[in-house]
């Protein structure tokens, strides 16, 4: 019994002794921060992600590695939020419209005709209201950081959507977002809540007539070469939180965390202006490839899609709040 007992006890000391070695090396390895997201590297958020990782590896060499997984290959955007807020993940830069599910003031991001551009779409986010929702779900272990765009939405269809009457009938592609839903609805439309690497192919099968997208998207996708037209309606934003988790984000040592905010901030700044070059890179290379035509709409066809689309916004009103609504269209009216 003594003998066995011993042994027992040696082996538990050498069990012990391994332990402490483990925590050591876990102790001098880099930190790891795990960044998925499912946009292909060309897009505005895959470049972005790169350039992060990069930075993070000139001026943190040893310290931190940055794995960025595009495309999906990891996991969806769905998936991610989930394993964010499990610390299964680091960092994510998730669409904006995937997390209604968490807090309703992100629809604020996907109610049509509310932002003119990209500028009024800045201006709103580094408002005070826009950067109380970096703090919105603390309490689900998500820390905002910053926000990345990818551009302003137009519809791609079998036929051209000069005003709302032309999307009557057709199957639309959207994310998972009930105001997106509640817009195609709207407009007569049958909206089909879809994974982004599926459209391709539902679009080329007939599974769905349309879509709606940035250029950057609809070009890297070649969503163009299965769509006979893209109107040119500008009338929705897609955009990105980037976020962390928040066990993970205050564990950090603090110079660390400060330099990964900084690149954070000097990526989101050198991003954003990147995205408007990318959107118009794509829209010109689709005008050039001849396999879609761009309808480009009048200032009256815009007014009456506006008008058309108003009751979204009163719809969501009590979920995302009218003085945030109030706030977000008074800064379209500024543009106008």
């Amino acid at each position: 019994m003594f003998k066995a007992s011993r042994l027992g006890s040696v082996a538990m000391i050498c069990v012990l002794m391994l332990m402490a070695g483990c925590g050591k090396q876990s102790a001098d390895a880099p930190i790891l921060i795990k960044f998925p997201h499912v946009t292909a590297p060309a897009t505005p958020k895959g470049q972005a992600a790169e350039r992060f990782r990069q930075l993070v590896e000139e001026r943190l060499a040893g310290r931190v590695l940055v794995e960025v997984y595009p495309s999906a290959q990891l996991m969806s955007d769905d998936d991610s939020l989930d394993a964010l807020a499990f610390g299964e993940v680091q960092m994510i830069a998730v669409s904006l419209s995937k997390l209604d599910r968490l807090t309703y003031k992100f629809q604020i991001f996907d109610l049509p005709f509310l932002f003119p551009d990209i500028q009024t779409v800045e201006n709103f986010q580094a408002s005070d209201y826009g950067q109380e929702l970096l703090t919105s779900m603390v309490d689900r272990k998500i820390l905002g950081l910053s926000f990345w765009h990818n551009g302003m939405k137009q519809f791609g269809g079998p036929v051209p959507m000069r005003l709302p009457e032309a999307a009557k009938g057709l199957k639309f592609r959207i994310m998972e977002s009930d105001v997106l839903q509640a817009q195609i609805l709207q407009i007569g439309g049958n909206p089909q809540k879809m994974a982004f690497g599926e459209v391709y192919q539902a679009l080329q099968t007939g599974a769905v007539d349309a879509q709606e997208n940035t250029w950057s998207n609809i070009y890297s996708s070649k969503f163009y070469e299965v769509q006979a037209y893209v109107t040119e309606t500008n009338h929705g934003y897609l955009g990105y939180l980037v976020a962390v988790n928040l066990d993970f984000w205050n564990s950090l040592p603090d110079d660390i965390r400060t330099e990964l905010a900084s690149i954070v901030q000097e990526v989101s700044i050198w991003a954003n202006k990147q995205s408007v070059s990318i959107n118009l890179l794509g829209r010109q290379k689709i005008l050039e490839s001849g396999r879609t035509e761009v309808v480009e709409l009048t200032a009256d066809e815009r007014a009456i899609w506006q008008q058309a689309m108003r009751p979204v916004w009163e719809k969501f009103s009590s979920n995302i709040g009218a003085d945030l609504i109030a706030a977000a269209e008074s800064y379209g009216n500024q543009a106008e």
